[in-house]
């Protein structure tokens, strides 16, 4: 069990030490705007492009797989859509907030570090698999339903031409292109280029960490709603027991990869949702709590995944 507290420390470690700075020294949040652009469009980038340029080319092509995960994820947001939907009266807009909060986990700023610092290299696959289409899911998802619901001044059209640029301008969607792309080709950037992105990709994880835990610490919650603990147990808990049954049921896959997807799937609510409610000024206090509640929570329930990945106590193959 020390190993497993050694192994998660770090992780929830930055996260409570950018919280305590965030309470501490009251900075406004707009301090963080070159530190999240140079995590979005630079640190994390690199991170990307090196984990998929240095997978063999034939792991990215794991269909079941990607099937697999995506339709996990797409079943918790369904769940937690509901939840939201009964519980805010049938509003749409914040059903969908709900639904993102109950599916969309810290696969950024968490999930490649903490997998493969539990896992290894043999995590990087699918960590990047299941980044890809988690995002390319969910960031088209919300703007439809936010068009459906009318909160744009939209035609459907026209919010999908949206999330089409979104998607394609996105710098992870860009950076995971170009790894896959150099996979193929079998590129190798020069010395110095691949060395520069070293440095980055060993910075993307301690600065993402720490932003999350200060805007975590600015975020306004006079008190928890009282949806958010439902949302937070659906993706803490009934998330990663969904992605165990059907990859259990597509499999089998190793037990690195079957074990990478469990662990993806126990991430607490990512900071994108707050972003997503604030921008379409739909269930912001809500998906302050579910960040910040989601993130708490997560340190019992995560950490328990890892020990039982680590003590090989997880049933990775149910069917098989």
């Amino acid at each position: 069990m020390l190993d497993i507290i050694n192994l998660a420390l770090p992780f929830f470690g930055l996260i409570f030490l950018g919280f305590a700075c965030g309470k501490l020294k009251r900075i406004p949040d707009t301090g963080l705007a070159w530190m999240n652009f140079f995590i979005v469009y630079v640190a994390l980038p690199a991170l990307f492009y090196r984990i998929l340029a240095q997978t063999p080319l034939d792991q990215l092509a794991q269909v079941r797989f990607i099937v697999g995960t995506t339709l996990a994820t797409l079943s918790a947001f369904c769940l937690a859509f509901a939840v939201g939907f009964a519980m805010r009266r049938r509003h749409v807009a914040e059903a969908t907030i709900a639904g993102l909060a109950g599916s969309f986990g810290n696969i950024g700023y968490m999930g490649p570090g903490l997998a493969l610092a539990t896992l290894g290299a043999e995590a990087t696959a699918p960590v990047a698999l299941i980044f890809c289409f988690d995002t390319l899911l969910l960031f088209s998802l919300v703007p439809l339903l936010m068009g459906f619901a009318g909160t744009q001044q939209k035609t459907i059209a026209a919010t999908a031409l949206e999330v089409v640029r979104r998607i394609v301008t996105n710098p992870f969607m860009i950076a995971s292109a170009l790894g896959a792309a150099s996979a193929a080709l079998h590129f190798e950037p020069p010395v110095a280029l691949d060395r520069l992105m070293g440095f980055l990709q060993n910075a993307a994880a301690p600065c993402a960490l720490f932003v999350l835990g200060v805007t975590v610490a600015l975020r306004p919650l006079d008190r928890m709603p009282w949806e958010v603990p439902f949302l937070v147990a659906i993706k803490l808990v009934i998330h990663p027991a969904i992605v165990l049954v059907l990859l259990s049921l597509l499999g089998p896959f190793s037990d690195a990869w079957m074990a990478a997807a469990v662990l993806m799937a126990a991430l607490p609510p990512a900071l994108n949702v707050f972003v997503m409610a604030r921008q379409y000024d739909s269930w912001v206090a809500q998906a302050s709590g579910s960040v910040l509640f989601g993130t708490l929570a997560s340190v019992v329930t995560l950490t328990a995944v890892m020990w039982l990945v680590k003590t090989h106590g997880l049933p990775l193959h149910l069917f098989h």
